[in-house]
């Protein structure tokens, strides 16, 4: 669902592939299958499946002699290479500029390929062990995941899957594997594999690939950014649709609530052609609202920024109507590279932000990562569990010379337009006031030194932990401003594993205690009169926005391809029903019924969107 003129004038130009259509006369000759996974790019598809693979194949090790190891190493180069090689090509490749833009992820590929730890580090376990360049190469692999699993943001800890997508491919070229070109797919389909990379995804044409599906993956995977930004319809998460489906067979695809249905019957077709038509009607009208403001019918204004964390972002953030930035995250200056970033370099990016986001604000947020990523450079021990460890303010407190390299970076940069300093991961008044001692230090530094910065750049805090939210109040006489991290919070506050599929069900943005924290939260603000904006996943599903306006949140940073359905919601509804909605969800004492009665509501005011059946 998405709404920009661009994507209009595609669907206008296409209507037969953007509507579903099945591309063959389906078959009733079997009874349906009904699959339910994770919808990460909304849409319905009608077609048939093309089953791309069924999962990794096992890699064997075998134990070198010692005149083959010098060979080995040469051909684990030879492979590397050429797997980089494939990528740049690949994006070279891709036609259509408005789509190249959205391939930095490749970038991060070929930057994962560049780095030591792969690169050098398995070549120095070829000849440590004697080991053949595939077994080194997963024994490798497996070390750094190893470091993910100890992250706990739910974003950063999905690249660990693309340690696998990379691996592959090097893997791939090491074993003469072919995979079938998703580029050289003759007809329109929905793609069923065990999981995708981005690298495949940015074959897909949406002429040939009306979607996909996968065994695994979720809502923050490189590969669902990548299909939400190509605007193909995907489900993922779906555990073994590989095994249950045969390349041919018809299905339908509802990519708004991760429903599949296989061997559809005559009555799943005849209801999904009528949704088909009514949500292609409802998509060319969004775009009618996408650079109106997102005002209430009873006139109270609501920001709708942005998550991004690169700046080749910014244009679709632009486009989509977006009011700024309200969560940038830094943590890619400081991956996978050998140094630390310096302050000019952070500078230097932190200065476009402003620039390319005014007249609207961007939120910086400090550093976010575990010391596990940085030890070797800051020469820390190892820990257990980094998660629960040394990371984020923890981190930057410790290391008051990183923290300040990146302040000053920041506030250099705020010279040139508006920016907003955001520290995560704080769980008390300590950090908050050292953090303000420390920004204090590096504006006198630059005073002295007679370099511009804005005085008054707001410094706030990420409410995303029980103990921040439960001292909010006093917190936030501490700050300028709030934000909520509800992935985090969830996780914490529920003691969940977001990223584990096999608890996934546990997550509850709806359980009554998140929801009795974030109303917390911005009560505590309004008390300070200081501003609260929530920038977590809830942010970017339309189905919690009456109760997010209803609570009396200011702002809500989501992914840029939310944007015009969450402006479409706020310019449909006034701020005092959703505030009488809240008080009746609130009544309920279970996270299903309180989930219930928001699809419930949602799929009354906008069948288009959340109407299952």
């Amino acid at each position: 669902m998405r709404g920009s003129a661009k994507t209009a004038e595609r669907r206008k130009a296409a209507p037969t592939r953007r509507r579903g259509r099945p591309a063959a006369k389906p078959s009733f000759a079997r009874e349906p299958i009904v699959l339910h996974g994770i919808g990460v790019a909304p849409g319905i598809v009608i077609g048939k499946a093309f089953l791309l693979d069924r999962g990794p194949a096992a890699v064997a090790r075998r134990k070198l002699r010692k005149p083959e190891v010098d060979a080995e190493v040469r051909r684990f180069r030879k492979a590397l290479k050429e797997a980089k090689q494939d990528l740049m090509s690949l994006r070279a490749g891709i036609p259509d500029k408005d789509l190249r833009d959205h391939l930095f992820i490749l970038d991060t590929y070929v930057m994962i390929l560049d780095d030591r730890m792969i690169a050098e580090e398995t070549a120095e376990l070829i000849r440590a062990e004697k080991i053949n360049a595939e077994a080194a190469l997963t024994q490798q692999l497996d070390k750094l995941k190893k470091i993910f699993d100890g992250i706990q943001d739910p974003y950063l800890r999905e690249r660990r899957r693309d340690l696998d997508h990379v691996g592959g491919r090097v893997l791939m070229r090491l074993t003469g594997q072919t995979r079938e070109r998703l580029a050289e797919v003759p007809e329109k389909v929905v793609v069923v594999a065990h999981d995708l990379s981005p690298a495949d995804t940015a074959q897909m044409t949406p002429d040939r690939v009306a979607g996909f599906l996968t065994d695994v993956g979720g809502p923050t995977s490189h590969t669902a950014i990548m299909a939400r930004a190509l605007e193909i319809t995907a489900v993922v998460g779906l555990e073994n649709v590989t095994r249950r489906v045969e390349s041919g067979c018809p299905l339908i695809v509802d990519g708004r609530v991760g429903k599949v249905i296989l061997y559809p019957s005559r009555d799943d077709y005849a209801h999904y052609l009528r949704l088909v038509d009514r949500l292609h009607r409802f998509e060319q009208d969004l775009a009618k609202d996408l650079h109106l403001p997102a005002v209430t019918l009873d006139g109270e204004r609501v920001q709708l920024a942005a998550n991004i964390e690169m700046n080749r972002e910014i244009p679709a953030v632009i486009e989509a109507g977006g009011e700024g930035i309200g969560l940038y995250r830094t943590e890619f200056l400081y991956m996978n590279r050998n140094d630390l970033p310096g302050e000019e370099e952070q500078f230097a990016v932190y200065r476009e932000v402003a620039e390319r986001t005014a007249p609207h604000p961007a939120v910086i947020r400090t550093l976010d990562l575990g010391g596990d990523k940085v030890s070797a450079l800051l020469e820390l021990a190892p820990e257990v569990n980094p998660a629960l460890g040394l990371r984020a303010i923890r981190l930057c407190l410790k290391h008051p010379e990183l923290f300040k390299v990146q302040l000053r970076g920041i506030l250099r940069a705020s010279a040139f337009g508006r920016l907003h300093i955001m520290l995560p991961m704080v769980s008390g008044l300590a950090e908050v006031r050292a953090s303000r001692r420390i920004l204090e230090e590096v504006k006198a530094d630059l005073r002295s030194r007679e370099i511009a910065f804005d005085e008054r750049a707001p410094l706030g805090c990420m409410i995303e932990t029980p103990s921040s939210a439960t001292i909010v109040d006093l917190i936030a006489r501490e700050v300028d401003f709030l934000s909520i991290g509800t992935n985090d919070l969830i996780q914490y506050a529920l003691a969940i594993d977001r990223v584990n599929e096999q608890i996934a069900d546990l997550y509850q943005p709806t359980h009554p205690a998140i929801l009795r924290m974030i109303r917390g939260v911005v009560e505590a603000g309004r008390d300070a009169r200081i501003p609260v904006s929530l920038c977590g996943e809830m942010a970017s599903d339309g189905l919690y926005t009456m109760l997010l306006l209803g609570m009396g949140l200011d702002s809500l940073s989501m992914t840029p391809n939310s944007i015009s359905v969450i402006k479409r919601i706020v310019r449909s509804v006034t701020r005092l029903e959703c505030r009488k909605f809240v008080d009746e969800v609130m009544q309920l004492d279970d996270a299903d019924a309180i989930l219930a009665r928001l699809r419930q509501e949602m799929a009354l005011r906008y069948p288009e969107m959340y109407a299952s059946d």
